[in-house]
């Protein structure tokens, strides 16, 4: 099979070529933020609204269920990847992420809308549901396109410094989801904000704002043009006739999903949403650490952590992509029980287990945070950093504790999850790329990290250990680090400009 070469990079002015490039990255950076944006503030917010959607008369199995369809919608990415991974390879890049904006952000519309369950009964969490399934499918899509269409601008052996920008999304969309909510709580009481009050409940503004952001977003993608690279694949006739069966039925390409799968997605998944996700959670419906406060928290150590991303990107791009990754697995593995440990012991909140009822009707479970007393005894836990000023948080010693803690937890996020976007585009072909890196990609982080959060705290509901929620994610990023180390392949340095087959 003979092989048609390009030239290094864009034959243009260096200068222009760079302006070119910023460009491409700020336009693709921006409309992923705000699909993460989207898809996370449903997340961020489960502490508030989940009691509004589901029976009033178990706030703990009205988590969970609230946890249930926010996994949902990860459950379902790896469908949309391979949806619209398809038409990114057949149709264009820019084509796809531009249909899965407007997806996203319609949906996401819809629920700032929704009437909750004491208006619409059992309607409210079946469309609760289905919106949250129209999210997944439109991220599952956003991703892949995102990260090949930066790749496919960008010089060779920058790769990963470039493509780290894309990677800084997830993050900086988590970080945008709590800044606004933390804005609006400070606008009115705790009442107003969960509906309590008279008005519509300020948590539903959030969802709103996301009208804006879309609109923006999707004026400034209209203005893109295609990727250079599909645009010559496209014109010399070698797109994949049907990329779904040549990704993923021809053996050298299915191998190579299922490697970066197993050897670096589903750990880097698993570290990405302990970190962030698991952290918040763990803090609001474990420790005790009061809503608002934990927001704070888990947005500090975001904002802190944030530029980490691009120095491993960077990074990568001189000493290769694969053992930053599983070192951050690795790290991830040895530190998760000593870090939150070190959490409940600063959180001051005493907690030592979490008491489990069941519903003898409805067989739901109750969860309750229970500490000692100074008599030794098992109490029901008190709520711990009752602040909702952020000056008074940053003025308390234990708030800085848990920033620490957390921002630890988030450095191993950086190392796993700066390089990937890099290693997923250099391991595929440019014909398949966009359907076969967005499933390794969304099974990963969809599956094996999106169902984490509601994993562990039903482990932890089961067994009354708070620290057994833990053990999932350490032995899938174990497994991810012997399989990485063994079978994956490191592909730093590799050329993808020179390397389109012909037919």
């Amino acid at each position: 099979m003979a092989e048609a070469t390009f030239d290094a990079e864009p034959n243009i002015d260096d200068q222009i070529s760079k302006y070119r490039i910023w460009k491409v990255i700020g336009a693709s950076a921006v409309g992923t933020m705000i699909e993460w944006y989207d898809f996370y503030i449903f997340g961020s917010l489960a502490a508030t609204i989940s009691p509004l959607f589901y029976p009033p008369e178990n706030q703990t199995f009205a988590y969970i269920a609230y946890l249930a369809t926010f996994a949902v919608g990860f459950i379902v990415r790896p469908f949309g990847a391979l949806f619209f991974g398809r038409i990114g390879d057949l149709v264009g890049r820019k084509y796809a992420f531009l249909v899965t904006l407007l997806i996203m952000g319609g949906a996401t519309a819809v629920i700032g809308f929704l009437p909750t369950y004491s208006q619409i009964g059992v309607a409210a969490p079946i469309i609760l549901l289905l919106i949250r399934v129209l999210q997944g499918l439109a991220l599952g899509g956003e991703y892949g396109g995102a990260a090949v269409y930066v790749a496919e601008h960008v010089p060779d052996d920058r790769r990963g410094f470039y493509t780290s920008f894309i990677q800084i999304t997830a993050t900086l969309g988590l970080f945008l989801s709590l800044a606004v909510i933390l804005i609006i709580q400070n606008t009115m009481s705790a009442e107003q904000f969960a509906g309590k009050a008279d008005g519509i409940g300020g948590w539903r503004i959030p969802f709103l704002i996301s009208i804006v952001l879309v609109g923006v977003s999707l004026y400034i993608r209209l203005r893109m043009k295609e990727s250079p690279i599909f645009e010559q694949i496209k014109s010399s006739g070698m797109t994949s006739a049907n990329p779904l069966l040549e990704a993923f039925t021809k053996w050298d390409n299915l191998k190579i999903v299922l490697i970066s799968l197993l050897g670096a997605t589903a750990g880097q998944g698993v570290v990405w949403y302990t970190g962030q996700f698991y952290a918040l959670f763990y803090l609001q419906s474990i420790l005790n650490v009061n809503a608002t406060s934990a927001n704070y928290i888990v947005a500090i150590a975001l904002l802190l952590a944030m530029p980490l991303f691009v120095f491993f990107g960077w990074l990568s791009d001189r000493i290769g992509r694969k053992w930053i990754i599983l070192a951050g697995c690795l790290l991830a593995v040895c530190t998760y029980l000593p870090i939150y440990k070190a959490m409940q012991s600063a959180a001051g909140s005493n907690v030592v287990t979490a008491a489990s009822q069941k519903n003898p009707v409805t067989g739901a479970i109750s969860l309750t945070p229970q500490s000692l007393n100074d008599a030794g005894e098992l109490v029901t836990s008190a709520k711990v950093l009752p602040y909702t000023s952020f000056g008074d948080l940053t003025a308390n010693l234990t708030a800085w504790k848990l920033i620490l803690l957390v921002f630890v937890q988030v450095f191993w996020v950086t190392m796993v999850y700066g390089p990937i976007a890099a290693y997923l585009v250099e391991a595929f072909p440019a014909k398949i790329r966009y359907t076969a890196l967005s499933l390794p990609y969304h099974i990963g982080n969809g599956v094996f990290g999106g169902l984490l959060p509601l994993i562990g705290l039903s482990v932890i509901a089961q067994t009354g250990n708070i620290y057994a929620g833990l053990y999932y994610p350490m032995a899938i990023a174990a497994m991810t680090a012997v399989v990485g180390a063994i079978f994956l392949k490191e592909t730093h340095g590799h050329k993808i400009w020179a390397e389109v087959d012909e037919k």
